[in-house]
């Protein structure tokens, strides 16, 4: 029997992170909430950080996920902008962490080939399929919301077992531990 469980997925930013939430009821997902934090109004990176951590810990506090999801953050050209967007992760996970909710971590391209079947699909695909599938009405003004929520249904689909724990599922003990009857 599958478990019952609450999913939030975050898509990082410094500018506007995406936030979804799903439930999980016998193996059925349904919408909870998703929407955006806005960052771009606030000068300067610590007290967006700031932002971030308060939020983050008032979305745990008002809805009480099980889990959560957030996208790993992506190589890029600009250093400076790969640093801040990691420590908007590293805040987000750290509000996680602080509630004691487990984690985890997906790549971009795992994340859409997981909603839509495509690694290289468009953030409008993606908020289609997931309108298809969580049936809500409108796509929202800001696609991050949609991330968010597209991570956390890819958490969903993949049993919990991202890049931060990869190691733990790929391994031969673990092969054998889920698959008893190839024991010699």
């Amino acid at each position: 029997m599958a478990e019952d469980k609450i999913i939030l997925g975050i898509d990082p930013g410094t500018t506007v992170l995406g936030y979804g939430l799903i439930g999980v009821q016998n193996n059925k997902l349904s919408l909870i909430n998703f929407g955006v934090i806005q960052l771009n109004k606030i000068p300067n990176h610590p007290d967006k950080l700031k932002r971030i951590f308060d939020r983050i810990s008032g979305i745990i506090n008002e809805f009480h996920p099980d889990e959560m999801a957030i996208e790993a953050p992506f190589f890029g050209k600009n250093v400076q902008s790969m640093l801040k967007l990691g420590r908007a992760q590293g805040v987000a996970i750290a509000a996680s962490l602080s509630k004691e909710i487990p984690f985890e971590e997906y790549s971009p391209r795992r994340i859409k080939q997981s909603i839509t079947g495509n690694g290289n699909a468009s953030k409008e695909q993606v908020a289609a399929m997931l309108q298809k599938l969580l049936n809500f009405d409108d796509i929202p003004k800001y696609l991050d919301a949609t991330d968010g929520l597209a991570v956390a249904v890819c958490h969903h689909f993949s049993k919990g077992i991202g890049e931060h724990n990869k190691s733990k599922s790929n391994n031969w003990e673990s092969f054998l531990r889920t698959n008893p009857e190839r024991k010699r």
